[in-house]
């Protein structure tokens, strides 16, 4: 028996210690920070093809080229600037992805000078609060849902990229807007009280 199994921890974290570690103490936290928001939708735009373990392995090396996620800085990248990151081996280089990371910095920008927190944006799709599932082993967790799929719209409205219905939830997972550890897992009620 493994150690998820033996702790009660959700499988897909395996015995992964980085993966371990991000599962018991990020996955499902609720998020309300508007600049880590950001950071973690561009992140699992970043994924789309990819496993999230990939990303995280990383995402530190993420973190130095992209200025700490700060929209700002992102918003002004130039061509020169994007030519250096996709010659930057610690993160993945794809040219889209990237363009798609300052296009979504300036959709950020946007929304605040307009007066509208990113935070208070996104969590309007779960009416601000946790929405919280019951999962049991071998239950089939949907990879969409009718509020990844509005959130979806409504970033794409606003001029966000890659950030299709699928990526919105399982960036609304990882964020805490929805919690969909198994019942199982050690984290289910502990990130249960976090969003009540």
């Amino acid at each position: 028996m493994n150690d998820a199994a033996e702790m009660g921890r959700c499988p897909w974290c395996g015995d992964d210690p980085l993966y371990v570690r991000y599962h018991d103490n990020e996955w499902g936290v609720p998020e309300r920070d508007p600049r880590a928001l950001y950071e973690k939708l561009i992140l699992d735009g970043f994924q789309a093809g990819l496993s999230w373990i990939t990303i995280l392995r990383k995402r530190d090396n993420f973190r130095a080229a992209f200025d700490g996620f700060e929209p700002e800085a992102i918003a002004r990248y130039d061509a020169g600037k994007i030519e250096r990151l996709m010659q930057d081996a610690g993160i993945v280089r794809n040219r889209a992805k990237i363009e798609g990371a300052v296009k979504s910095a300036r959709a950020w920008l946007d929304l605040r000078e307009r007066g509208v927190d990113f935070a208070d944006f996104l969590w309007q799709f779960t009416d601000g609060r946790m929405i919280v599932n019951h999962w049991r082993k071998g239950d089939p967790v949907p990879a969409t849902s009718p509020e990844s799929v509005a959130m979806s719209k409504a970033l794409k409205k606003e001029g966000f990229v890659f950030c299709g219905p699928t990526i919105t939830y399982a960036f609304m997972q990882a964020v805490g807007m929805v919690n969909d550890h198994y019942v199982h897992c050690h984290r289910h009620a502990a990130c249960a009280a976090l969003g009540a």
